[in-house]
């Protein structure tokens, strides 16, 4: 069904889905403002929507303005917003204010189940500032909320200075009641990503931008605002995400009148984006979701919207071995063939090749850029493995990282003006002078994809390659930041650019390739936002592999992130970027929860522990008979006491049947621990439990076993979820699997 109506008018709007309410009011030629975004109110007509209205008008108090106006969306200090503006541009310090009339407004329903969306357009003009703005705000079936702006300079003037309208900053902002008194987001460093962080939300800005040119391992990934105390079962939330892969700027704001706003957009660099007469800028969505059932219900909403995209992996997620921390750069034909037939041997499915197979590549310190196969490692080519490969029933994958260049590189050294720099850098490279180059990072520069002739040659290169080798999956990196961001071909700030043009390559390949795989990996998990995953299938959370860390960098991960999109390996024993040494049972156990890998040389497994290879293949045919659940069912997580322990599982979308899994990771004061309630299954269904793994678990903890434990139990849902089962004694760096089935 699709409604248009034209402004001005009066009008409040209702949208309605998946237990979510969305109230518009879009009366007054004023930009859209939101009454309540929240709970589903029920089917309300329009006499209850004005009382609605009436109810939540804001008094006028003593002190202030002499009418008082609620905030929209894109808030507007000429409606008495004395907060973080929406807009923040000018024209060489003119047109710095704006008060937008809305001239026209549409109403759209379109789609079913999760794909539907409902989507309400306001289209505004300032006359005087010579300025058009587009706002949408929409409610899927997933019953996410999801708001972005265009804004367009209709100025008519010179082609001087003056007429550039240049956009400091174009934000959207979504309305959250008095009862959100806490905040959660995230920090984070390279092996330490999604670090919670929480904090009273009080009177003033929580503001954190990212500057990186990607989201960053310290991203805050989401701003939450809840009820305090809320958890992963309990208490009422409001979450925005920005879905932008560069900088980003997150706000979380309350004034003394008690509003609170969430929200955010891109954080341009000075001077990126500058609108000529006629043209346009479109923010990044800004997404929301609401719950009243705790943060599990807001990574059941992202999850079912990422599901029901059209770029999201339908079939069953192969189990991948990746040769970065079994070889390193040591690229020996029979090493890597003897890798293929242990990973065939085990029941893996891919094959990567990452790191270490282009010319001059021998180290990490050069021949970044140089994207050609190596023809002293590689005198054939690189056809001959990928057939091999191939030939043990194995897909082919492989690792590039296109933005980026080593200074010694054949690429450098051929074209210095494609190193991304600053425009003071620029003008001396002009001049005659030498550059003045960004600080390197991992003997790296940024390789300026806003520069037409490097832009081609990359995605020559990429083209090529694929068409040649015929991958089915590509992991592609981003390892360092976008450090004095300017493109030598204009002189100016680049992020912006740069982004779009990340975008373009992604597209462009699979358009070109459709099947095509592709992961996103940023140094581990530095570039993890719903826009990238709209174009990948697959996402590195971290590049530590000890599964410790893992098992808090993938809880908090799966808070946006479905389990099938979560790459998860099984490391060596000696975690390469920790150094701590773990069993294979909480090793493998960890990485069954997400899209399992292996980074580990199986081929030399049996030398490390006799039988450990054939553990390993008991591990991977568990996680492959029970894939289809854990990456199609809704995440649980429950909020456990004790800080030295972890429950968490997967339980089917129809209520079937459960995965948990219990870990331990300290000790704890309390022996035994005592009952664990097993979060989301159905109260009127009767369930068997039992243990599913580890094969050989130490029961040191335990003197005698718990009975179910031994023998399984049969329940009521309504009893596990509210009453539970003994808790298993473990060792602390210690894990075991539950299973739970409904019978009858």
């Amino acid at each position: 069904m699709t409604r248009r109506t034209l402004a001005p008018m009066s009008t409040l709007t209702h949208l309605r889905d998946a237990g979510v309410s969305v109230v518009l009011d879009l009366r007054d030629g004023r930009l859209p403002r939101i009454l309540h975004w929240g709970a589903d109110l029920g089917d309300l007509d329009g006499s209850a929507l004005e009382q609605l209205a009436i109810a939540s008008a804001e008094p006028v108090v003593i002190g202030e303005l002499d009418t008082r106006h609620p905030v929209s969306v894109l808030p507007e200090p000429s409606w008495g917003w004395l907060g973080t503006p929406g807009l923040e541009g000018h024209r060489d310090g003119r047109d710095h204010a704006t008060r937008f009339t809305v001239t026209e407004t549409s109403h759209s329903d379109v789609g079913s189940a999760d794909a539907r969306v409902q989507r309400v357009t306001a289209t505004a003009a300032d006359a005087v500032a010579e300025l058009e703005l587009d706002v949408a705000v929409e409610l899927l079936g997933t019953g996410l909320v999801r708001a972005r702006a265009t804004l367009r300079s209709t100025g008519h003037g010179s082609s001087d200075t003056a007429a550039v309208y240049t956009v400091d900053g174009l934000q959207v902002l979504l309305p959250v009641p008095r009862e959100a008194d806490e905040i959660l987001d995230f920090t984070g460093r390279w092996i330490r990503e999604r670090t919670p962080q929480r904090h009273p939300f009080i009177h003033g800005t929580h503001l954190r931008e990212g500057r990186r040119g990607k989201p960053g391992h310290d991203t805050p990934f989401l701003t939450a605002a809840g009820t305090a105390g809320f958890g992963f079962r309990s208490g009422e939330i409001w979450a925005t995400h920005v879905a932008w892969s560069g900088n980003t700027r997150w706000i979380a704001e309350r004034g003394m009148h008690g509003v609170g706003l969430i929200g955010g957009g891109e954080l341009p660099m000075p001077g990126e984006i500058r609108l000529e007469p006629g043209d346009e800028y479109t923010t990044p969505w800004l997404y929301g979701a609401h719950s009243t059932q705790g943060l599990d219900g807001i990574s059941a909403r992202f999850h079912r919207h990422l599901r029901s995209l059209p770029s999201h992996p339908s079939r069953p997620r192969p189990v991948t071995v990746n040769t970065w921390e079994a070889v390193y750069f040591d690229h020996d034909h029979a090493e890597l063939r003897a890798l293929a037939d242990a990973a065939a041997e085990v029941g893996a499915e891919r094959f990567v090749l990452d790191d270490g197979w282009f010319r001059h590549r021998r180290a990490d310190s050069a021949g970044l850029g140089d994207w050609h196969v190596d023809e002293d490692l590689y005198p054939d080519g690189l056809t001959p493995l990928a057939d091999y490969v191939r030939s043990k029933g194995l897909e082919f994958g492989l690792w590039f990282e296109p933005e980026m260049v080593n200074p010694d590189s054949d690429l450098a050294r051929a074209h210095p003006e494609w190193i991304a720099q600053p425009e003071l850098a620029a003008r001396r490279g002009v001049l005659g002078g030498d550059p003045r180059l960004p600080l390197e990072a991992r003997h790296q520069q940024v390789l300026d994809l806003t520069h037409p002739e490097a832009y081609a040659y990359i995605e020559e290169r990429l083209h090529a390659l694929v068409a040649e080798l015929e991958p089915a999956y590509l992991k592609w990196d981003h390892n360092r930041d976008l450090l004095e961001a300017g493109s030598s071909a204009t002189g100016r700030a680049m992020a912006h650019g740069q982004t779009h043009a990340f975008y373009r390559l992604l597209d462009g390949l699979h358009a070109a390739f459709p099947g095509l795989e592709i992961e996103t990996c940023a140094g581990g998990g530095g570039r993890v936002d719903l826009e990238v995953l709209s174009r990948t299938q697959r996402i590195w959370a971290s590049d530590c592999n000890d599964p410790l860390e893992r098992q808090r960098i993938q809880r908090w991960t799966t808070l946006l992130v479905p389990p099938e999109m979560m790459g998860a390996h099984i490391g060596p024993p000696a975690a390469h970027s920790t150094g701590r040494s773990a069993g294979l049972d909480l090793r493998a156990g960890t990485a069954f929860w997400g899209h399992l890998g292996i980074e580990w040389n199986v081929a030399g497994a049996d030398a490390v522990a006799p039988d450990v290879r054939a553990a390993l293949q008991r591990w991977v045919a568990l996680h492959r008979d029970h894939r289809d659940l854990l990456h199609s069912g809704v995440v649980v997580r429950s909020d456990l006491p004790e800080d030295g322990r972890l429950l968490h599982g997967v339980v089917a979308r129809d209520g079937s049947e459960a995965i948990y899994g219990y870990v331990a990771l300290d000790s704890v004061v309390d022996n035994p621990v005592g009952l664990l309630r097993l979060p989301g299954l159905q109260a009127d269904r009767t369930y068997r439990v039992e243990r599913l793994g580890p094969f050989q678990p130490s029961g040191a903890a335990m003197r005698a076993p718990t009975a179910w434990w031994e023998r399984g139990v049969e329940v009521a849902g309504r009893v596990l979820t509210s009453h539970g089962v003994q808790a298993p004694g473990l060792n602390p760096e210690e894990m075991v699997l539950m299973r739970a089935r409904a019978v009858g």
